[in-house]
């Protein structure tokens, strides 16, 4: 007789982080209760219930100082809300991969979808996924159901529906169903939400069952996913459903010469361990050869009549340093729960994700995602494995900082701290230091604005028994620079319009950069006005509209225009102050020969000694101060040596004329002329 045992058979991640979550609860000495039974499982059940743990069924049953623990299965929004309407101590076991679907069914279907569920509408599971549809809903276990649905409700075929499946579906019979939604459904967002797991218990049973006389199946017969293997199974050999080892049929099983052996996801390990044992009364005697030269036929062969050996290698604990294939089902803060195909829980901690400190475990990976891993740990007596995913990835990483010094190849990190003498870079999973002069363009920018901040560097240096990398930012920064400033001067030309910013400010000028390159605006080129510094006007980091005044190629210079013609005072006074007008002026200046004062912003004119007053004076002093404002004409303005001429004596002449016209008009007979007659 040849035996071999499926490796995927027994507990699921779900189905175990459960279990474990009501042991500890028991072992920290609470009182526990599970709202409905906590596994398909009736040793598991009565073992629990021996420490302690009672079943509930709704969640008025349950006592108000005991902890309930919702199961894998998940429950619906109102049973979630009658919990916290009780006040009651929870624990929530629902499976990360049931969650999923309620977080898509509660988001679809309040967008306006109508769900269409793929499953047992009385099994548990699809019970709490139809409690958080908001909307519409129909259920379907087979391709005959969903075609009723199609025919009785052909208004769905032209509507938004959106079509998930209990993570326990058969396989088979959801291709079938999807071959259906894709014809009929023009608006379906469909979720593949079978769980990997249950996939490949389902898949590898599947293959046995087709290569034996008769399969095995250890479960409980109240579980969904066990009554899937059968099903499954029963479609190529005879199938026998067992819940233990004393339910097995040995007599009718000495008759088959090949047997195989799965076990649904409430299956523990210890009861996988007794069928084996039993199984072992059947195969006395020396083992028969075969004349099947198959790679599976000999590896059969190897373990029949041993069946320590045989569960040894079904059950066997993964060992430190192995690499393992996982799929993510679960994504906190903390950790990240990964299915690693085996009995034990894996899960990966926080610091073990990412080489990048400064990430969250949800902007690294999601459920689904499946990735290869490194064991850290195993704990046999939890049930767990810690799993690291940083360290497989610095391994694979390292391979390519090696080559990447080479081949001179620029890699992207990001920059996770700043440490004495430059900074830490993270890409491919390895630490690479950067140092201060090869980390910026220029010394004199600051470190700290790098920090969490995307990269690129070159490797420059590697130290391979210390495993240890030297990077340069400022390598790929002169190469980006190099290549902007080429494509520059293929385009510059004199009188062209940028926008460049500010980058820094000296007693003369201000320098931008125009994108890789550098112009310089004089301090003459910043205002119309006189200016002592560039900071009166501009600021580094300021975004500014410049153009090109001068270009040397040659010498790599390129002189810049800033302040705009039309901002010109002299063409401002043009047209606002003609010769003539009068207005008020400011004195700014005083020389022996007249004042200076200010006509507009830009532009100051002269009052000649002769002009301040209607009579002589020795000097401007004796009329005006610093500071003074006054009424004055202009009485000529020089355009081309920019000169403005201005009269303080005309204004007052006129006033004197106008005050003398008053005075006659008020008395006339002062002014009359004396008559010629004697």
């Amino acid at each position: 007789m040849k035996i071999a045992v499926a490796s995927s058979a027994g507990f699921c991640f779900g189905v175990n982080r459960a279990v474990q979550m009501v042991s500890q609860l028991l072992d920290e000495n609470k009182k526990v209760c599970t709202l409905g039974p906590i596994i398909h499982n009736p040793q598991t059940l009565r073992r629990l219930a021996a420490r302690g743990a009672s079943i509930v069924k709704n969640v008025s049953d349950a006592p108000a100082d005991a902890t309930l623990v919702i199961r894998s299965h998940g429950v619906g929004k109102k049973t979630y809300d009658k919990i916290l309407s009780r006040g009651l101590s929870f624990c929530d076991a629902t499976c990360p991969n049931v969650a999923k679907i309620h977080s898509i069914v509660s988001k679809e279907s309040s967008d306006g979808k109508t769900i269409l569920i793929a499953g047992d509408a009385s099994h548990p599971e699809v019970e709490g996924i139809i409690g958080h549809c908001s909307g519409a809903y129909y259920v379907f276990s087979n391709a005959g159901e969903l075609n009723k649905i199609t025919e009785k409700y052909v208004f769905l075929k032209h509507s938004p529906v959106c079509v998930i499946s209990q993570t326990t579906f058969s396989i088979s019979e959801w291709k079938n169903c999807l071959e259906i939604i894709r014809k009929v459904y023009t608006k379906a967002v469909i979720f593949d939400t079978i769980c990997n797991a249950t996939a490949m218990r389902q898949s590898e049973a599947a293959e046995m069952s087709r290569k034996c006389d008769a399969m095995i199946v250890i479960g409980g017969r109240q579980s969904s996913n066990t009554a899937k293997l059968v099903d499954v199974c029963g479609r190529n050999c005879i199938t026998y459903l067992v819940e233990a080892a004393d339910e097995l049929p040995l007599m009718a099983l000495k008759k088959a010469g090949r047997i195989g052996i799965t076990a649904g996801a409430s299956t523990p390990a210890s009861i996988i361990k007794e069928v084996l044992d039993t199984m072992s009364e059947l195969n006395e005697g020396p083992t028969q050869a075969t004349d099947e030269p198959d790679a599976q036929s000999n590896k059969e062969n190897s373990s029949e009549g041993n069946f320590a050996e045989m569960l040894e290698e079904s059950l066997k604990n993964l060992n430190t340093g192995e690499k393992v294939h996982g799929v993510v089902v679960g994504v906190n803060p903390t950790e990240v729960l990964v299915d690693v195909g085996r009995k034990q829980a894996g899960y990966i901690p926080a610091s073990e994700l990412s080489s990048n400190p400064n990430v969250k475990p949800e902007d690294v990976v999601k459920v689904g995602d499946e990735m290869d891993l490194l064991i850290m740990r195993t704990n046999d007596q939890e049930g767990t494995i810690m799993l690291s995913k940083k360290r497989l990835d610095a391994e694979k990483g390292w391979e390519k900082i090696v080559d990447a010094e080479e081949s001179q190849d620029v890699l992207e990190g990001t920059v996770t701290d700043i440490v004495k003498g430059g900074v830490i870079a993270a890409t491919e999973g390895v630490k690479v230091f950067i140092p201060a002069s090869q980390a910026t363009a220029s010394r004199s920018d600051p470190l700290e604005d790098l920090l969490k901040k995307n990269v690129k560097f070159r490797i420059i240096e590697v130290n391979r028994n210390r495993r240890r990398a030297v990077g340069s930012i400022r390598s790929v920064l002169k190469d980006e620079r190099k290549a902007l400033q080429e494509k520059f001067w293929e385009t510059a030309e004199v009188g062209k319009v940028y926008t460049g910013v500010v980058k820094s400010l000296t007693s003369y000028g201000a320098f931008v950069d125009l994108g890789g390159i550098d112009g310089m605006i004089h301090i003459s080129e910043l205002s119309w006005t006189r200016i002592k510094h560039p900071s009166e006007v501009v600021n580094v980091g300021d975004k500014v509209t410049v153009y090109i005044k001068a270009l040397d190629k040659d010498r790599g210079r390129i002189s810049l225009g800033y302040k705009k013609p039309e901002d010109n005072p002299w063409v401002i006074l043009k047209d606002k102050c003609p010769i003539g007008s009068e207005l008020d002026v400011k004195i700014v200046g005083m020389t022996t020969f007249g004042a200076f004062a200010q006509v507009i912003p830009g532009i100051d004119g002269l009052i000649h000694i002769s002009q301040i007053a209607d009579h002589r004076i020795e000097k401007p002093q004796d009329v005006f101060k610093m500071g003074d404002v006054t009424k004055v004409k202009i009485t000529d303005i020089d355009f081309d040596r920019h000169r403005v001429s201005l009269s303080r004596r005309a204004i007052l002449e006129e006033q004197n004329a106008q005050n003398e016209q008053e005075v006659e008009e008020e008395n006339p007979e002062t002014f009359e002329q004396p008559s010629d007659n004697i």
